[in-house]
């Protein structure tokens, strides 16, 4: 992309997305300069219009200008035209296949515009918007979503183009990675070997936001899978580019000298699928229990941590993934099917640096339904609550245990409606307490209603200054003026039976 390298040997690029109308050209150009500051080299901008194509032509230049090092990629979504616009000064042509293929125009035609100007390709794929062909014949799945992929995949190698990305992005951990390794799959049994974008979308802000994609995007850096990351966070784009450095830092380092940590595998039986592995129940752990926390295990079953009766399977190496699941074929191997405890201990006293580690290690090993409990340790002395909180969040953030409210929020782009960062946390600030459901706030309607689809309600831009409000997929209150719209949310909820008052 540009004087960018992904794949192949190249280390795992980070990169980000601007969150200002792509017509206010200055203001995208500074934010692509603080970026650019920040240590990402790749910077994406909505191109919805050919009106943005053109502003996006003036961006282009003025940041080859200053920062010739950089990639710059066109976000296309609903218009061919705009997809074959950018490809002349894009470095990357960004399309989704489930709102791109039914609008017209030629396939085809762009990657020849592409080639001729060398650009690259990314075959973006979300969950929420697969189209309506893939939907009827797959449903709303992980499946979908590879055949999504594929259908393109095999039209570049049959039209001879190979600068090509793919992501299959998803606000769920479980259904991102199922659909990652579903695709490294289909890919390896047809011959491919194009690099993978990775991201969880939706991810929110603050940490939370950060541990949610530390959890989807180190369960698959975890296995050597993955050549560019985007951490999406409902804060400014610069905040992004530290949080994904981190992942790709931890992995770096504990991959240096070794590789990849591809052994022990057998131990997921289902790889595309949550499978829980099978335990005996110890009290309240094992069996069909939601898994527990270090504090909750030494004041309810400390007895059963003493004589043996549950495992605590210590990482104590550079691969505590690549340990556990060892660890546990081993167990599986002798028939032994007590109650298995993750526990690490990590040197930081920093809670985001610890929080993202955590998260990127542990996360998988839940994805996966392959334990029963966490144990995270801190050397530096990091209180117990932290580390109990941490412990819920990557629990959440996997699917493994739900204890608290779920926001599902965007990052913002040029498309979004209404001041998204300030409004998502009085929404947080009023329904934090609504343990167990997931809220989704998104910025407007091209992603926001499929992205969402996993909410229980959404809090949706329609036109400037206008929500939408969703019970799960359907709009059940539209336009209300965003002054209103809280309490009318919060109406709804009540009407629902889904409100508690809080403590």
């Amino acid at each position: 992309m540009g004087s960018v390298a992904i794949g192949a040997g190249h280390p795992v690029a980070v990169q980000s997305m601007t969150d200002r109308n792509t017509n206010d050209t200055e203001a995208c150009i500074a934010q692509t300069g603080r970026i650019r500051q920040a240590g990402g080299r790749i910077v994406r901008l909505t191109t919805q219009g050919l009106r943005e194509a053109e502003s996006m032509r003036i961006i282009a230049a003025e940041v080859r200008r200053r920062w010739p090092d950089t990639a710059l990629v066109a976000d296309v979504h609903f218009v061919p035209q705009v997809a074959d616009a950018v490809a002349a000064f894009a470095d990357k042509v960004r399309i989704n296949p489930g709102n791109y293929n039914d609008r017209g125009g030629s396939f085809e035609a762009l990657l020849e515009k592409c080639r001729r100007s060398g650009a690259a390709l990314r075959i973006g794929v979300n969950h929420g918007s697969l189209s309506p062909k893939m939907v009827g014949l797959y449903g709303d799945t992980p499946e979908g979503m590879v055949e999504s992929a594929m259908e393109y995949l095999r039209i570049c190698r049959r039209e001879g183009f190979d600068r090509v990305v793919i992501s299959m992005k998803s606000s769920n951990t479980r259904v991102m990675v199922h659909a990652y390794r579903m695709l490294v799959a289909a890919m390896h049994l047809e011959g491919m070997d194009y690099p993978l974008h990775l991201g969880v979308t939706e991810a929110g802000s603050g940490l939370e936001g950060r541990i949610k994609s530390a959890v989807g995007i180190g369960a698959l850096l975890a296995d050597g899978v993955g050549d560019t990351i985007r951490v999406s966070l409902t804060e400014p784009p610069e905040n992004e580019i530290p949080a994904a450095q981190a992942i790709t830092a931890h992995f770096a380092a504990a991959t240096a000298s070794e590789g990849t940590f591809r052994r022990g595998q057998e131990a997921l039986r289902e790889p595309f699928a949550y499978s829980r592995r099978l335990t005996a129940s110890v009290g309240r752990i094992g069996g069909d229990n939601p898994p527990l926390l270090r504090s909750e295990l030494l004041a309810d079953e400390a007895d059963a941590l003493h004589d043996g009766r549950i495992a605590v399977i210590e990482a104590v190496g550079p691969h505590p993934v690549e340990e556990w699941r060892e660890a546990i074929v081993r167990m599986d191997a002798a028939g032994d099917r007590r109650p298995v405890i993750l526990k690490r201990t990590y040197p930081s006293c920093d809670r985001t640096e610890l929080a993202m580690q955590a998260a990127a290690d542990f996360g998988v090993m839940f994805i996966d339904g392959l334990a029963d409990g966490i144990w995270i340790e801190s050397a530096a002395g990091t209180p117990q609550a932290d580390t109990d909180s941490i412990a819920l969040d990557i629990l959440q953030a996997s699917r493994a245990r739900m204890s608290k409210t779920e926001f599902i929020s965007c990052p913002g782009c040029g498309r979004t409606l209404y001041a998204l960062q300030d409004t998502l946390a009085v929404v947080k600030e009023r329904l934090s307490h609504l343990k167990g459901l997931k809220i989704a706030v998104m910025g407007c309607i091209v992603n926001g209603p499929g992205e969402m689809a996993d909410a229980d309600y959404g809090y949706v831009g329609a036109a400037p200054g206008r929500i939408t409000l969703y019970r799960g997929k359907e709009p059940v209150r539209r336009n209300i003026p965003q002054e209103d719209a809280l309490d009318a949310l919060i109406a709804l909820l009540r009407s629902d039976g889904r409100w508690t008052e809080p403590e």
